[in-house]
């Protein structure tokens, strides 16, 4: 495995034939990489002053090396400096090794290190594709026979480092075994999608260092994700620890050499929501009241509350009413459709939409009536909500969420606001980013959130939260429910932090839960296909992440995906590119009778390189 150091007394005649070597390898003749050396030449006094790195593999060779150069500082010093990477060269029969890619984001975390918040590149025009992939942006003002880039270099954010003290941290993939504590009757005994749903262990933080999961995971996928967001280069991987049921944290305590092992390292234990059995593992105390606000009709109250208050002019609550079995929610429902209005019927607890039910009018006359309605309803009992109508087709979105957590202190943190994409009452994924959510919705739904946030921390809560809204037609957010623990959005919002610290500020991150893919593969197949989009999002300037592979190997195959992108088109062509190349998977492949789908059994305490 390479890594990154800083350049040695003594090294800068091989790194000038290294450099030498590396631009001779685009077919450049003898005249012109005569032109070059003077500008190439690393001389001995400079090796410090240019902030030299190399790339060293494990055998102590040195393979390529870049510099940070011309760092300068504004009228207050470093902040908002400007530098440029003056070389980035690769030894050429090491190219394809990743080292450009570890070189490059070495020296964007430097900048960052530095203060350095504009970045320039001014590139060979065949090395131009590589930096477009990284994520770099083509800028104005290009030397001749170059093409200059520019790039955003930004510390983690920090909120990022309060979260997990800006260290490694050990995931916790406890999807099914916070459900389980709430016994919805809409998720289900075997809770399949939410072990599915425990890849997102991956994106707990924005730097794992460890993943505990339910089931068995593809060997390659850790290390897929890895190289994407810049992770070390050891990441634990144990899976396939609960072969039924949802008990995670109980069998990580029933293997005492494991326990011992995760806390051992005294790193943060992050779960995706927080449960008795994880209190014992994790050594905390637990107060299962502290997750109160995860039922609807309290987190209703708690919106009522702090409405109550006033100073929240932006935001409206629907009304809400408990019925205590499915006749009387769907009767009650009835009677608003008679009178031309459109309801939501909701489970207590109910996640990502399950549970939810949106009944129109409509609906009810095409069913030939309420009653007809009551076998798509989960037992008793509901909540009866008014709809919110949305606002007319434009610019203003629908759905949208505040995201937020309250450290072990108490103190609330806010982290930011996303926008969902949700049909039918169904959550489909989200999008984070600059811009995503509109200023004139993103105030009063930051200001709303930091207030559940405090009342949250005064109620015991400890953790991450959300609080989920839709947009009425006069444009004023309707909160809807709190989510006491990880989400979909909140993974957005760590890879979104993570990618920013890597490769520089202003990446808009979409999670996309579900995307069908034309055929089940076998694992080696599988992971053939995901390179692939990887490559060809990269090169529409994006970043794919295989976020969910489990899905893969389901009966009706589909996969959870990551994409990240600058703008809003190019995450909008990645995206479009992975639903078209996912659905044509399979076309005129054979699987052979010997591999079948699915990922191998786990080991727990397998160690994925």
């Amino acid at each position: 495995m390479a890594k990154a150091r800083p350049a040695r007394p003594g090294e800068a005649a091989a790194l000038t034939a290294l450099v030498m070597r590396s631009k001779a390898y685009w077919g450049y003749g003898p005249e012109f990489l005569a032109a070059c050396a003077p500008e190439l030449l690393v001389r001995e006094e400079e090796l410090t002053l240019r902030r030299i790195a190399v790339a060293e593999n494990a055998r102590g060779e040195v393979l390529g090396l870049a510099s940070l150069e011309d760092v300068r500082g504004d009228a207050d010093g470093v902040r908002g400096a400007t530098a440029r990477l003056g070389l980035l060269f690769v030894d050429p029969p090491a190219v394809g090794r990743g080292l450009g890619r570890l070189l490059y984001l070495d020296a964007v975390r430097r900048a960052a290190d530095l203060g350095v918040r504009r970045l320039l590149i001014d590139a060979d025009p065949h090395a131009a594709g590589f930096y477009r992939a990284m994520g770099a942006v083509p800028a104005a003002g290009s030397p001749p026979g170059l093409v200059r880039f520019e790039v955003a270099p930004a510390p983690l954010a920090p909120w990022a480092r309060a979260w997990t003290g800006g260290i490694p941290a050990v995931h916790l993939g406890n999807v099914a075994e916070f459900n389980a504590q709430f016994a919805d009757a809409s998720l289900g005994p075997g809770q399949r999608p939410a072990h599915d749903y425990a890849c997102l262990a991956a994106f707990y933080s924005p730097r794992p260092a460890a993943l505990v999961l339910p089931r068995p995971v593809p060997r390659w996928w850790a290390g897929a994700v890895g190289r994407q967001l810049g992770w070390d280069p050891e990441v634990e991987v144990y899976d396939g620890l609960v072969e039924r049921g949802p008990g995670l944290s109980e069998a990580v305590l029933a293997r005492p050499a494991l326990a011992g092992r995760l806390r051992e390292a005294g790193l943060p234990l992050v779960p995706w929501g927080r449960t008795g059995a994880y209190a014992r593992l994790a050594g905390l105390p637990w107060r299962p009241d502290a997750l109160r606000y995860e039922s609807k009709s309290a987190a209703h109250a708690l919106f009522a509350r702090i409405l109550a208050d006033g100073g929240h002019p932006g935001i409206t609550l629907p009304a809400q009413w408990p019925a205590a079995t499915r006749r009387a929610a769907v009767r009650r429902a009835a009677a608003r459709a008679r009178a031309g209005e459109s309801t939501v019927l909701k489970s207590e607890h109910g996640v990502g939409g399950s549970g939810t039910t949106v009944v129109t009018p409509g609906r009810v006359r095409a069913a030939g009536g309420a009653r007809a309605l009551l076998r798509h309803l989960p037992r008793g009992p509901l909540l009866v909500e008014e709809y919110v109508h949305g606002p007319a087709e434009g610019d203003t979105p629908r759905d949208v969420t505040y995201d937020g957590f309250v450290d072990a202190a108490g103190r609330p943190h806010p982290v930011g606001a996303a926008l969902m994409d949700v049909a039918d009452g169904a959550y489909r994924g989200a999008t984070v980013g600059p811009g995503v959510v509109p200023a004139r919705l993103e105030g009063p739904l930051l200001a709303f959130g930091a207030a559940v946030g405090r009342e949250l921390a005064a109620a015991g809560h400890r953790g991450w939260f959300d609080v989920d809204f839709v947009v009425d037609a006069a444009g004023r957010l309707a909160p809807t429910e709190a989510n006491l623990r990880l989400t979909g959005p909140s993974v957005a919002f760590m890879a979104a932090a993570r990618l920013d610290e890597l490769r520089g500020a202003g990446h808009l991150v979409r999670i996309v839960d579900r995307v069908e893919l034309g055929a089940r593969l076998p694992e080696a197949q599988l992971e053939e296909v995901c390179a692939a989009l990887a490559r060809g999002c990269a090169e529409l300037g994006a970043v794919f992440v295989p976020a969910i592979p489990t899905g893969a190997f389901d009966p009706a195959p589909w996969l959870g995906v990551l994409l990240a992108a600058r703008g809003p088109e190019a995450l909008d062509a990645a995206g479009a590119l992975v639903r078209e190349r996912a659905l044509a998977v399979g076309e005129g492949l054979a699987r052979p009778a010997d591999q079948p789908p699915g990922p191998d059994r786990g080991a727990a305490g397998r160690r994925v390189r």
